[in-house]
């Protein structure tokens, strides 16, 4: 008996089989990690959603600031119609993506929401519902096998310590036998020692075999429970995974702009204006409004109106202060005659009883030709030339003065506006160093 006996058997191999006891646990847990991957799918559509949100914002300001940048910018005609066509792209392209993000959260965020409420039920205790019943089910299938190995081990045990205390007798009996000292009774000691050790083996062998057979026939009955619990995990898992398919497709259609015939128009379109964008076009029209074919009032002989507008003002001016002093005359009646006003006759006694301001005179507000300066260095009938409201304006380009009287600055710097654009498309402007000069009026955008 002693020649079977192996150090090898007693090794335990470590397995990792779904058959071991406890590692059904696996398989329970994938079902908490039903729920988290429900969360994880819901953040990732909601990031995805919140990423949609902010590109149709950065398209839409984009579109804004570079439809005003080119609008007041030196570009003309059709090729600016054909750049600003992409900044309607863009505005067209944003609210798309507007309604990408809210098909994401309204429809497919909420139907994983929906879908995890009533797959999984919480406890009171925490936990699911679905998780509990999937361990109830697998510990009660592996409770009566799980016994029976754990006393097929036990008599394993039991067996292997027997045949290694039979191999150690019968290692003393061979010993004592060479050695002279020692005496009868000892070596009758060590033989009746190896005798017990190889009944122990018999013993606990057949103990071990018993137990072992015994699981062998509770084995088919422990798979097919287990096999049983199994199937209804996977049955759950299966909804799980088809679910997420479903939705992951529907995703990929909100996802999916180039199916869209809207989306399909909007390049259509921007192709179609660009295509328009004609070069001879616009260099007529150029030619036609900024160049050779613009209208000229070229120069002829003038007569001095200045001087001929003065002369009259001035005439008016001296018919009024030869009438300053106020005389009425005296008017008789006869019968149906008139008498003519005599331009000599002293005033009346009625006008010597009125009080008059000692200081009236045709410069007084109220007359509208009156003249503020002795001189008549002011015309009455020139414009009101009150300054404008000075406003704060930004470069956007740089300008390099050509002349004099002109401003020099760079793209980005600030100055303010004194007056308003002329007829040649000029403003009257300040820069933060006190100079003050012209500047060409499309080169600035009001500050906001």
């Amino acid at each position: 008996m002693s020649g079977s006996y192996d150090d090898s058997v007693g090794v335990e191999v470590s397995s990792d089989s779904f058959w071991e006891v406890g590692n059904y646990k696996r398989t329970v847990k994938r079902i908490d990690d039903g729920h988290r991957l429900c969360n994880d799918l819901m953040n990732c559509i909601h990031e995805r959603a919140r990423i949609e949100k902010v590109y149709a914002q950065q398209l839409t300001e984009w579109a804004k600031r570079w439809k005003q940048l080119v609008e007041k910018g030196p570009q003309y005609g059709t090729v600016e119609r054909a750049w600003c066509a992409f900044m309607s792209e863009a505005e067209k392209v944003s609210e798309l993506h507007l309604e990408v993000k809210s098909s994401l959260m309204n429809e497919d965020f909420e139907k994983i929401k929906n879908w995890q409420k009533e797959a999984f039920h919480k406890q009171m205790m925490g936990g699911f519902k679905e998780t509990k019943e999937a361990e109830d089910g697998f510990r009660k299938a592996q409770k009566p096998w799980a016994k029976k190995l754990k006393e097929v081990e036990a008599a394993k045990k039991a067996y292997h310590a027997a045949c290694k205390e039979e191999k150690l007798a019968i290692s003393r009996e061979t010993n004592s036998k060479a050695d002279p000292a020692l005496n009868p009774e000892q070596l009758k000691k060590l033989q009746d020692k190896v005798e017990r050790s190889k009944q122990d083996v018999l013993k606990t062998k057949e103990k071990y075999e018993k137990s072992l057979k015994e699981l062998d026939n509770a084995t088919p009955q422990y798979m097919e429970n287990m096999e049983q619990v199994f199937e209804q995990c996977q049955q759950f898992e299966e909804k799980r995974l088809r679910f997420f398919r479903e939705v992951l497709l529907e995703v990929q259609k909100h996802l999916d702009l180039s199916n869209a015939a809207s989306y399909k128009n909007i390049y259509r379109e921007l192709e179609q204006n660009i295509k328009t964008a004609d070069a001879v076009e616009d260099l007529r029209w150029f030619r036609a409004n900024q160049g050779p074919g613009m209208s000229m009032n070229w120069p002829q002989f003038e007569v001095d109106e200045w001087s001929a507008d003065l002369n009259r003002t001035l005439s008016r001016r001296e018919k009024k202060k030869a009438s300053d002093g106020v005389t009425l005359t005296g008017i008789n009646q006869t019968g149906d005659q008139v008498s003519q006003p005599n331009k000599h006759s002293s005033v009346s006694s009625y006008e010597k009883n009125q009080n008059y301001p000692t200081d009236w005179s045709d410069e007084e507000s109220n007359n509208p030709f009156s003249s503020t300066d002795a001189n008549g260095d002011t015309n009455p009938f020139d414009e009101d030339t009150s300054p404008a409201m000075e406003v704060r304006v930004r470069a956007l380009y740089d300008y390099e003065g050509q002349e004099q009287d002109e401003l020099s600055f760079k793209a980005g710097d600030e100055l303010t506006k004194m007056e308003n654009e002329d007829e040649q498309g000029w403003c009257k402007g300040r820069l933060d160093n006190g100079q003050v000069g012209l500047y060409p009026a499309n080169y600035v955008e009001p500050i906001q």
